[in-house]
């Protein structure tokens, strides 16, 4: 979509030379209304019959239109690259701290190289421990090659836009910002009590994991050019109209449905943080239109200068931990009690979806979950060995059911032992859910 921008704006600057020179007289032109080629000194178009002559029709940009789209293309955007080569370099460090080893490329850092290096976790971030500089430092960090390479590609798009309409200074203040509102809104949907059903778990997390990358900056830069697109609509060339605005509609759907899809390991809280305020900022911060005085640009160089001043101070910060250990956090009862009941309600729902739809497409990833979660108890712990138990045993009855070979997916019939333990475990694991509920609530 970006590409379509870029040719629709080269295209207008060259009708700008052909049609603007006084020079050209004499010479072959371009029809302004169809865009036909006129034989020099025709004094209509062969094809539609329009005047040359006449004055340009509304629909064809005018001098100033062109103007602006020229300026706009020829801005530079060096702090797009400078904020590339930041992340790149951060995400070196981070390999030679894991010994350069190739496999963690494609896997991810260990959780203590990413908490080392300033990833967001709540635990840090409280009392007692006061480390507010994760709310910054997550966005220069990143858990794999692959991470990095989405984002940065995605930099490499975004970043120029946003940077050459607004200029450097207001862009940085966005990456910064937007950045901090996407690992704050992380921050704030760690509950594990609302993470239970499919769209809770889409926005709210039931466990304090460490969370990092330039996501939730990338989400400002869309929610920036989503909003600059609507509020300027009528002062914009048509290439800026189809690429920003209304027109960035499906690129957000998508990447929604994806953050959907895999809301298991995807952090949508920060994405959908630095989004909005990406688009508040644009409600409010007006652009760099070409000719337009700079009575702002003090302002905003102080805001840049302080922004960056902010993320060196917070890597200065990360670096004065760097050589301490890693601290063992410590789980509450109350959260170790949240965490499995969140974990036992999805391998529950696994269950349903092969029982109603014969769908297995996610047992081996509740499988899993199911190993790892801590138990409160020695109770819930035999709770959740026969959870995985039943749940093998309907996975393996919804395989041997005949399915047909085309149209909805139809129940699984399931053996009458099976449901019966099934029945039971739910009697019991409803009353050890309910007695150890009361007693947090005392």
């Amino acid at each position: 979509m970006l590409c379509t921008l870029s040719i629709t704006l080269v295209s207008l600057c060259v009708l700008s030379e052909s049609s603007s020179n006084p020079n050209t007289a004499g010479r072959p032109t371009l029809c302004r209304s169809c865009g036909a080629i006129v034989g020099a000194g025709e004094p209509a178009c062969g094809v539609c019959g329009a005047s040359t002559s006449t004055r340009p029709p509304q629909n064809v940009p005018d001098r100033e239109t062109l103007r602006f789209a020229r300026a706009i293309l020829n801005r530079p955007y060096k702090f797009t690259i400078i904020i590339l080569i930041a992340n790149l370099f951060v995400f070196l460090l981070m390999w030679q701290s894991s010994g350069l080893n190739s496999q963690v490329l494609w896997s991810e850092f260990s959780e203590p190289v990413l908490i080392a290096y300033g990833a967001k976790l709540n635990q840090y971030i409280n009392a007692p421990y006061h480390q507010w500089w994760r709310f910054v430092t997550p966005m220069f960090v990143h858990v794999n090659l692959i991470h990095i390479g989405v984002n940065m590609y995605s930099l490499w798009i975004l970043g120029p836009y946003v940077e050459k309409i607004y200029g450097s200074a207001k862009f940085v203040v966005f990456w910064v910002l937007t950045g901090i509102a996407g690992v704050v809104a992380s921050y704030l949907t760690v509950r594990p009590s609302l993470a239970g059903s499919g769209l809770g778990r889409f926005v709210f997390k039931a466990v304090d994991s460490p969370s990092a990358g330039a996501s939730g900056a990338l989400f400002g830069l869309v929610g920036v050019l989503f909003v600059f697109g609507i509020k300027f609509r009528h002062e914009l060339p048509e290439g800026f109209k189809r690429a920003f605005g209304t027109g960035l509609i499906p690129v957000i759907m998508i990447n929604l449905f994806i953050g959907f899809l895999g809301r298991s390991f995807i952090d949508n809280a920060a994405h959908l943080g630095g989004m909005l305020s990406g688009a508040a900022l644009a409600l409010v911060v007006d652009y760099r239109r070409p000719g337009d005085s700079h009575g702002s640009a003090t302002v905003w160089r102080v805001l840049q200068i302080a922004a960056l001043l902010l993320v060196v101070i917070c890597f200065w910060k990360a670096s004065r931990n760097f050589s301490s250990p890693v601290v063992q956090i410590s789980v509450t009862p109350r959260d170790e009690f949240l965490n499995y009941v969140n974990v036992m309600n999805q391998a529950q729902d696994t269950i349903a979806a092969i029982v109603n739809e014969s769908d297995t497409s996610t047992v081996d990833a509740t499988v899993r979950a199911l190993q790892t979660v801590a138990a409160p108890d020695p109770q819930a712990d035999e709770l959740r060995k026969r959870l995985i138990e039943l749940l093998v045993k309907t996975t393996t009855q919804a395989v041997a059911s005949p399915s047909p070979s085309a149209g909805p997916r139809r129940a699984t019939k399931l053996d009458d032992k099976i449901l019966k333990e099934l029945d039971e475990w739910k009697t019991d694991y409803s009353s050890w859910h309910k007695s150890k509920e009361q007693s947090f609530s005392h």
